[in-house]
């Protein structure tokens, strides 16, 4: 049988400017044996992908997007360089066709399902796309991915992001007590996705869906979550340790179909799993893009105003430099509540 093998991770959580973004990846391995460990797709996608940047045959880095963004003062290339040609090349083999190379950021967003938030300074004429490197590179790229994926058995089923913008993640927050409540509303969107598209159940009490997703924080316990996001559903906690959470469903679908899903939250699951870690190269290329627009709106504004991450520190520096131009009621929409 096959295995769908899904990760989610989120870029964003704890800025105080800009969305939280949240991304999905999807893989089907085929010849997977049921009950068996998840498959190693560093292993398996060895001939197209490594862990770290610079390799010599130029295979396609994925890892946690924190160790491949590059700083934003980086001297010698883009600090996107290597999250893009990741994110860019594994959407040309997502779905049944593929999807290409986007123009723009608009084509890039739409092709991720990653809507722009309602906040002015993110309404902007489309950036192009690619940044970093060119439509011919990123083509290169994804020939080489798509042979080494061949030759394991593994298909891209789906890229995807969901992104909040400031008003929606400070309704989520403010209604849920907790800035996880936002995170929370995205990996249910996440898994709804998952659960209905790929979660049928065959009969055979095991039909091959996995999804791992990165835990935050000290939270241990997700089955009170999951029995909200899917009522009716059976949710068995099979397995829980201070590391990882283990959950089994067991339901129906939208459309009344039979579902069964395994749901995996793990400390640093971006380390073991290549999906993880693609999905959250997938939120942070989709995060950093939306924030390219943000300060593109500002610094015509104010075009002697350095831009931002929108992180802490020196988003508060942003905020005291930008007060000038900074209009009635801007500023509570703009900072994201804690």
């Amino acid at each position: 049988m096959s295995l769908v093998y899904a990760g989610i991770d989120e870029a964003g959580y704890g800025p105080l400017l800009g969305p939280l973004c949240v991304g999905l990846s999807v893989f089907r391995v085929d010849e997977w044996q049921a009950d068996s460990a998840a498959p190693d797709l560093w292993k398996l996608l060895s001939a197209g992908v490594c862990r770290k940047p610079g390799d010599r045959r130029r295979r396609i880095a994925v890892d946690d997007s924190k160790a491949l963004k590059l700083p934003n003062d980086s001297p010698n290339a883009h600090p996107l360089t290597h999250l893009e040609r990741g994110v860019l090349s594994f959407l040309s083999l997502a779905g049944e066709h593929g999807a290409g190379c986007p123009e723009h950021d608009e084509g890039l967003f739409g092709l991720l399902g990653a809507a722009i938030p309602e906040e002015p300074w993110y309404a902007h004429q489309p950036l192009p796309c690619p940044v970093t490197t060119t439509a011919e590179a990123v083509g290169i790229s994804a020939n080489m991915l798509r042979a080494a994926a061949g030759r394991a058995g593994v298909g891209v089923l789906s890229l995807r992001c969901r992104v909040f913008g400031e008003t929606v993640y400070n309704e989520l927050v403010r209604a849920g007590g907790t800035k996880a409540a936002a995170t929370e509303a995205a990996l249910v969107d996440h898994l709804w996705s998952v659960w209905d598209t790929w979660g049928h159940a065959d009969g055979s009490g095991d039909q091959g869906v996995r999804v791992v997703c990165d835990r935050q924080g000290g939270r241990e316990q997700y089955g009170e979550m999951l029995q909200r996001a899917f009522p009716g559903t059976r949710v068995e906690e099979t397995h829980r340790t201070v590391q990882q959470s283990r959950y089994e469903l067991t339901g129906t679908g939208t459309d009344g179909r039979a579902r069964h899903m395994h749901v995996l939250f793990l400390v640093e699951s971006e380390r073991h799993h290549l999906p993880v870690a693609l999905a959250s190269m997938v939120a942070k290329h989709v995060r950093e893009s939306m924030m390219a627009r943000f300060n593109r709106h500002w610094c015509a504004r104010m075009p002697e105003l350095k831009p931002t991450a929108g992180y802490r520190g020196d988003a508060w520096r942003w905020l005291e430099d930008a007060s000038a131009v900074i209009r009635d009621g801007e500023r509570d929409v703009l900072i994201r509540r804690a």
